[in-house]
C-alpha cells in the first residue's frame, strides 16, 4: 500500500469517528425506583387512586406500554378501563383488595398476579383499612395479531408457584415461572400475547443468574427484596456496567442491552423480571 493509499483511509477513518461522535447515541437502560415515582393523572386517577409510572411508551420503550404503581386509598377505587389493543398484568405489592374484571370482583392479596386481556374492562377496589398497592404492567398490541382471550380470570400467587433450576442458570437461583405467552407449557399461566415471560428469581447470597443479552425482547428487571448489583450495559459486546441495587429498584432493557443480577449481600435477594417482544414481532 502506497502513502497516498494510507492518507486516504486514515483521512476516511478520522472522519467517520468525527461522525460518531456527533451522533447522538440512545441510552440502552432505563433507571427507576418506587420509592421515588412521580404521581400523574391517568385514566385510572380517581380521588382514592394514585398513578405513578416508572417506564411508559416513547424513547427507547417500545412494546412496554407502561410500568407504574397504583395505589388505592382505604375504601377507595380505581376508575374502571378498557384497552381494546393493551394487555396487563396487575401484581400485588403490598395490601389486599379486589379488580374488577369485566362484571366480576376477583379478590387480591400480596404477591397475586392477574392477567389482563385485550378489550377486558377492569380497575381495582379497596375496602380495607391499609393502601392497596398494585404493579401494572401494560403492553402495546399490534393490529394485526390475533387476539386469545381466556375464558375467565387468570389469577396465582408467587408463593404457590414452584421453585425451580432454569437451563444453564446456576443453582444458586431459582426460577417461579408465573406467565408465559399462550402456547406456554411450563408457566403457571399462559395467555400472554406480546408479553413473553413473567417470573421471580430468588437467589441466595453470592447468587446470580450471569449478564446475559436477549436479541428479540425488552426486559424489565424490579427488585423486590434484598439488595445487591444490578447489571445495566450495552450492546452486544458483552460489556458490563455494574449498579448497586435495592428493594424498589427497577430498571427497563432495551433489546441486546446487558442483562443481569449479583446478589452482593448476606441474605437472600428476590427479582422479579419481566419480556416482551420487541416491538410487535409477530412468534
Amino acid at each position: 500500500m502506497n502513502g497516498k493509499m494510507r492518507s486516504i483511509i486514515l483521512l476516511g477513518l478520522i472522519a467517520a469517528l468525527a461522525a460518531g461522535a456527533e451522533r447522538p447515541v440512545d441510552p440502552t437502560f432505563l433507571r427507576g425506583s418506587l420509592g421515588s415515582a412521580i404521581e400523574k393523572k391517568s385514566d385510572v386517577t380517581t380521588a382514592s387512586a394514585h398513578y405513578k409510572p416508572l417506564f411508559e411508551a416513547g424513547g427507547i420503550v417500545r412494546g412496554v406500554a407502561r410500568f407504574s404503581e397504583i395505589q388505592v386509598d382505604p375504601g377507595g377505587a380505581s376508575a374502571t378501563v378498557n384497552y381494546p389493543r393493551e394487555e396487563q398484568i396487575y401484581l400485588v405489592l403490598e395490601g389486599t383488595g379486589a379488580a374488577v374484571y369485566e362484571n366480576e370482583k376477583v379478590p387480591l392479596k400480596r404477591y397475586d398476579f392477574l392477567y389482563l386481556p385485550p378489550g377486558v374492562p377492569h380497575g381495582l377496589a379497596n375496602s380495607t383499612r391499609d393502601p392497596l398497592r398494585v404493579l401494572v404492567i401494560g403492553y402495546r398490541i399490534p393490529a394485526d395479531m390475533a387476539i386469545q382471550k381466556p375464558a375467565g380470570p387468570q389469577i396465582a400467587n408467587i408463593n404457590d408457584v414452584k421453585q425451580q433450576v432454569v437451563g444453564n442458570h446456576p443453582p444458586s437461583t431459582l426460577y417461579r415461572l408465573l406467565l408465559g405467552d399462550t402456547k406456554s407449557k411450563r408457566d403457571r399461566i399462559a395467555a400472554g400475547h406480546v408479553v413473553t415471560s413473567l417470573f421471580v428469581m430468588d437467589m441466595a447470597p453470592g447468587g446470580t443468574n450471569f449478564p446475559h443479552h436477549h436479541d428479540t425482547e425488552e426486559e424489565i428487571y424490579l427488585i423486590l427484596d434484598g439488595s445487591g448489583e444490578m447489571v445495566a450495559g450495552g450492546g452486544t459486546d458483552g460489556v458490563e456496567g455494574k449498579h448497586q441495587a435495592k428493594a424498589g429498584d427497577a430498571y427497563f432493557l432495551r433489546l441486546n442491552a446487558t442483562v443481569g443480577f449479583y446478589n452482593t449481600a448476606s441474605k437472600p435477594a428476590q427479582v422479579l423480571a419481566v419480556r416482551s417482544l420487541y416491538p410487535f414481532r409477530q412468534r
